[in-house]
């Protein structure tokens, strides 16, 4: 981490964490339990789009996340006074316009240590990024209509500043390339390496590559998306897309398909993990079960196999489930129903800690000089705080 963000660290542990007791932790009732894990299965396709994306990268030209980064144009801003949580370490809020937004909503987290872990100072392509997914209704009540996600600077070198770049599916072919919007709730998102893999609730997962940012024209009308008059692409209003270029299926061969409502990335085993979210009963537009948790590993090449088959799978006691993270054997599980994060250690007790409303992803960050930490966000428009926390705090020294 930068020189600027350890100095704010430090403020932060000196004045707003003087005043916070640390989370109250407790022996759950309950722990996960063993599922058995050959019963999930991935395919995947990273090359679904290929002979389109290559035409709309001639098309288009692509654009390299640091030029990306360089023409950033929205200044997040600090957390509030107001807010606090055990163990907090840093964050930041989006600006004004996008904290109150109605029609648009923060969900999934990944950072660039994700990307490429601690080595060059967690730096992809220049830039220590944190990378938040949201999704957008066709109005403040209306239903899921596209996604994109934000780059977010996260080092004293450049400017506090972030930028949108919109999530699109190839269409049309090779001679008449083209693209639309993802109408998906995109629950959760991990980074490894150039792909970022992101949920797709009832599927499994999508997989962009950010070496493929398209560069459109940020002209015409909000509504406009793909190809509109010879070689023109809107986007509504975005100067950024990033096209999809495969597709990771999710297969269950005993009892239900997953609901893949949240994922993250564990570096230490080289897998991606995802849970769901359900209830224990009441819900009409969620499941009504106990929910589970499963580990996908990535293949040698570090990307996933052609068909790969979970390497853990667990079935969960708790409920309402919007954020998963495991590092080195440990996991962790936020509940936004319950405002709890639950840890975990197989053959260890569970603790349960008090968490943030409306508390969403969370995304495992390693430090090799400093605490490691937990990044995680809230929702809800008017308090979409951004925040880590010391992962210690949170039972897992």
């Amino acid at each position: 981490m930068s020189l600027h963000h350890r100095i704010a660290q430090a403020v932060l542990a000196a004045g707003v964490l003087a005043g916070l007791a640390a989370a109250p932790a407790s022996a759950a009732a309950a722990a996960p339990s063993t599922l058995p894990a050959d019963q999930y299965t991935l395919t995947a396709n990273y090359n679904q789009f290929d002979a389109v994306n290559s035409a709309l990268v001639s098309k288009l030209g692509t654009a390299a996340v640091h030029t990306v980064m360089e023409n950033a144009n929205h200044d997040r801003t600090a957390l509030p006074s107001s807010f606090s949580v055990a163990g907090l370490s840093t964050g930041f809020r989006f600006d004004s316009g996008d904290n109150s937004d109605c029609t648009n909503y923060p969900q999934g987290i990944t950072t660039s240590r994700d990307a490429v872990g601690t080595a060059n100072g967690g730096n992809y392509d220049g830039h220590q990024l944190v990378a938040v997914s949201w999704y957008t209704k066709d109005s403040c009540d209306g239903g899921q209509e596209r996604s994109r996600i934000t780059l977010v600077d996260w080092d004293a070198d450049y400017p506090n500043a972030y930028r949108k770049i919109l999530l699109v599916e190839p269409t049309g072919t090779a001679d008449a390339p083209d693209f639309k919007d993802i109408p998906i709730h995109v629950g959760g998102m991990s980074w490894y390496g150039d792909y970022l893999y992101v949920a797709d609730t009832g599927k499994g997962m999508r997989v962009f590559d950010m070496r493929k940012i398209l560069k459109t024209s940020s002209g015409g009308t909000a509504d406009q998306i793909g190809q509109q008059s010879g070689s023109t692409y809107y986007a509504h209003n975005y100067a950024y897309v990033l096209p999809q270029v495969g597709t990771i299926s999710s297969k269950t061969t005993s009892g239900t398909n997953l609901a893949w409502s949240s994922i993250s990335l564990d570096r230490v085993s080289k897998s991606i993990v995802m849970t769901e979210y359900t209830c224990s009963s009441g819900c009409t537009d969620y499941p009504n079960r106990a929910p589970r948790a499963i580990r996908y590993p990535f293949a040698s090449s570090g990307v996933f196999a052609a068909t790969t088959t979970a390497s853990q799978a667990l079935q969960l006691p708790w409920y309402k489930l919007n954020g998963v993270a495991s590092h080195n054997g440990r996991w962790w599980f936020q509940s936004s129903g319950q405002k709890q994060l639950y840890y975990w250690k197989p053959a260890a007790a569970a603790q349960t800690f008090a968490w943030v409303s409306g508390g969403e992803s969370i995304s495992y960050w390693e430090d090799d000089t400093a605490a490691d930490l937990l990044w995680s966000l809230q929702e809800g428009a008017g308090n979409r705080n951004v925040f880590a926390v010391t992962q210690a705090t949170y039972g897992g020294g």
